[in-house]
């Protein structure tokens, strides 16, 4: 009991003073330590820095490289790559973690080394840029030769001493760092650096490139294994022959360049001819040219001299040219007599054929005789035709007349407007008519009428008032 109450009297700490205690303890117990380990799950957010997992066969250890030690770190941390991790140990309070906070990265061993190549290789080439038909041709006679390498060392001496005993060209060096921190960025600079050029600004572009480097372990030649100076190289416009290390020694930029050289001198071969060669050559040409000249006019001549034997002379030659003169004269003549003779039959026959005009006007003028007689018949029958139509249409129209309607007692009714009149209900007393008789016209006005057809009566009242409708129905009182 005494025991517990002296431990509840016992002066507490905060969360944050303990986490504060633990980070100064690892801090000071682990400021500077190299692990080895796989790198798994590496995480590459948008703030720039850089989290993964260091593990081993049964522990993990998590890391962080902050935004501005990844920019400058060689090694890209990716999946499965075992490398050693410096730096020190510190705490992330706010999860009660630890993690190793990495200053530089380096990978373990060689074997680790020729993994990550072999897996950025096969990456490279699924892309297409180590296909064949991607490399360029090399220009056979180069005037501007761009080289992207150290500018101290034996490897740039070797080059321009090969370039100026085979064949005299300008050269443009590019010095850049061939290994080291910033040795890849540097390499793929200077290769995009060169395919900018316009030639406009003073500077030529150059016509090839040589990216060369003296041997070193698989680790000094890294910088030309850098996927940036990959994609550098396959993206170039100028034809590249890569001379990187020792004629064992191969890089990816070896696949990725339109030639390979085994060493720097051979790179130089490889871009220029050899001069006394090129001299030799040209003066073995001249001379087979002149040779075949020779022998070409010599052949000439020999036909000339075949083709003299052949001619005829002159005198020969105009005599026969004459004789056929005459021939074809002669010939020319008997065929124009004949078509003549023929044409002079053919005349004849068609005179014969032919019939005198005073015939051929009487013989016209019977004919219109008779055409005219015909026409005069014709119309003689129309006329009398159309002459009984007309007759029989007239008396059609006599009988249909109105005047022998009203010949058999009718009259036509016209009110004031000249309109006939056809039913009593459009009349009314006082209306004024005029009356259309078979011997003249008359003026009437009606006396009475309701428009309406009469009322038979139903007493003698009606009988009575019967008579006095019907005479004021008479229209002429």
């Amino acid at each position: 009991m005494t025991d517990q109450t002296e431990n509840h009297n016992a002066p507490f700490i905060t969360v944050g003073e303990l986490s504060g205690a633990i980070k100064r303890t690892l801090e000071g117990a682990f400021d500077y330590v190299r692990v080895r380990g796989e790198i798994s799950r590496p995480s590459f957010p948008g703030s720039g820095h850089v989290y993964f997992t260091l593990k081993d066969d049964t522990h993990n250890l998590g890391a962080v490289i902050w935004k501005g030690v990844a920019a400058s770190l060689d090694v890209r941390p990716e999946e499965g790559l075992e490398v050693i991790a410096t730096g020190k140990v510190t705490s992330f309070s706010g999860q009660s973690k630890y993690q190793l906070n990495v200053r530089s990265l380096e990978i373990a061993g060689e074997g680790a080394l020729l993994k990550l190549l072999e897996e950025r290789r096969r990456t490279l080439e699924k892309e297409g840029l180590f296909a064949v038909e991607r490399k360029q041709p090399l220009p056979t006679f180069p005037k501007v030769i761009g080289i992207v390498t150290s500018p101290t060392g034996a490897v740039i001496q070797d080059i321009l001493h090969r370039l100026r005993e085979r064949f005299g060209c300008h050269v443009l060096v590019w010095p850049v760092l061939v290994q080291g921190q910033g040795a890849a960025g540097q390499v793929a600079a200077a290769i995009d650096g060169f395919n900018a050029l316009s030639g406009q600004d003073g500077v030529a572009r150059p016509d090839l490139l040589i990216v060369a480097r003296g041997g070193g372990s698989l680790e000094d030649l890294m910088a030309f294994n850098e996927e940036e100076v990959v994609r550098a190289a396959a993206r170039s416009q100028i034809p590249l022959i890569s001379s990187i290390g020792h004629e064992t020694d191969t890089t990816l930029l070896d696949f990725v360049a339109d030639r390979r050289a085994p060493t720097p001198t051979a790179a130089a071969e490889m871009a220029t001819p050899v001069k006394s060669e090129l001299q030799a050559k040209l003066t073995e040409w001249g001379m087979r040219q002149s040779s075949a000249v020779e022998r070409r006019l010599e052949q000439a001549a020999n036909l000339l001299r075949t083709a003299e034997r052949g001619l005829l002379h002159p005198v020969e030659k105009l005599n026969a040219q004459g004789q056929a003169l005459d021939y074809a004269h002669n010939r020319l003549v008997r065929l124009t007599e004949a078509k003549l003779l023929r044409q002079e039959a053919a005349l004849s026959q068609m005179a014969g054929r032919l019939i005198p005009p005073a015939q051929q006007l009487a013989k016209m003028a019977g004919r219109f005789e008779v055409a005219s007689n015909r026409l005069q018949s014709a119309a003689s029958a129309r006329l009398e035709a159309q002459t009984a139509r007309l007759a029989t249409a007239s008396r059609l129209l006599e009988a249909s007349s109105f005047t022998k309607v009203l010949a058999r007692g009718f009259a036509l009714i016209r009110d004031k407007d000249g309109k006939a009149v056809r039913s009593i209900a459009s009349l009314s007393a006082g209306t004024q008519v005029s009356l259309r008789l078979v011997d003249g016209q008359t003026e009437a006005q009606i006396l009475g009428g309701t428009g309406e057809p009469p009322k038979k009566p139903k007493d003698s009242k009606a009988k009575k008032e019967a008579k006095p409708a019907t005479r004021q129905s008479d229209l002429f009182g």
